[in-house]
């Protein structure tokens, strides 16, 4: 650690040189040449790289969608769900929201489903009022992902509007997203006040409602040939066969 005692002093990253301020004073330092990183800290950032390379995938399937403001950290959540997650479990960022400040719960009692068909069922319920809302705005966004080959496969997408002012029926949406890859499903919900979908945050969301993980496909064998049984009591008999000589012709050159 060295002083600066130069005029004109620096913080920050400078070539070779780090300058940084402490108790007053300037300071400089030059960078490490071997930087040295344990198993564990290797495997953290093996990690890391994994969930954002996934989680910039999600973004391109779903952000060119959504109309809802998003707040500036949900980036850092989403890579933060994808690691706690892991590989093998993606079905653990169910219930992500784009809009960290309000969910969809806010405005569905009874949460939205998707079934084992790949149907998205909005139960039949009451819907509170919101500052006037009179209906709320639906948009269902269906993607298929396929973190393998780091591409978007498919995206479909449902719009609908429900009536607040009476008791809703529910609604069954088809969801169609062909391909091969792993089915994100998002639900957006935005209030409608003064005949215009809400701008606010406080009346806007976007959450992961089901993550759909590909079936493995059964592998059928074909039946092993069956032979008759044998008991303790039945006696084999086997056969010796006398293998046939082989002679061989010399010729005798002179």
């Amino acid at each position: 650690m060295a002083k600066q005692t130069s005029l004109l002093t620096f913080t920050g990253k400078l070539g070779n040189m780090i300058g940084y301020y402490r108790n007053g004073r300037h300071f400089v330092r030059s960078m490490p040449t071997i930087t040295r990183q344990t198993r564990a800290t290797r495997q953290a950032a093996q990690r890391f790289g994994i969930a954002s390379s996934k989680g910039a995938l999600i973004r391109k399937a779903f952000c060119r969608e959504l109309d809802i403001p998003m707040d500036s950290s949900y980036i850092n959540q989403l890579t933060k769900a994808l690691i706690h997650a892991g590989n093998k479990d993606l079905g653990k960022i169910t219930g992500f929201r784009f809009n960290q400040q309000t969910g969809t719960d806010k405005f569905f009692s009874i949460p939205p489903s998707l079934t084992a068909a790949d149907v998205l069922h909005l139960p039949a319920q009451w819907l509170g009022q919101h500052n006037g809302a009179t209906a709320l705005e639906i948009k269902v966004i269906a993607t298929r992902i396929s973190f393998a080959t780091q591409q978007v496969k498919n995206t479909e997408v449902s719009q609908l509007i429900i009536d607040t002012s009476t008791y809703f029926t529910g609604a069954d949406l088809l969801i169609n997203a062909p391909g091969k890859g792993i089915l994100i499903v998002v639900v957006q919900v935005r209030a409608i006040i003064h005949g215009r979908p809400s701008t606010d945050r406080k009346y806007s969301a976007a959450d992961i409602i089901a993550v759909g993980i590909p079936a493995m496909k059964h592998i059928s064998y074909p039946p092993l040939p069956s032979y008759p049984a044998l008991s303790c009591n039945t006696s084999v008999q086997v056969g010796y066969k006398q293998p046939t000589p082989i002679t061989r012709q010399i010729i005798q050159r002179e």
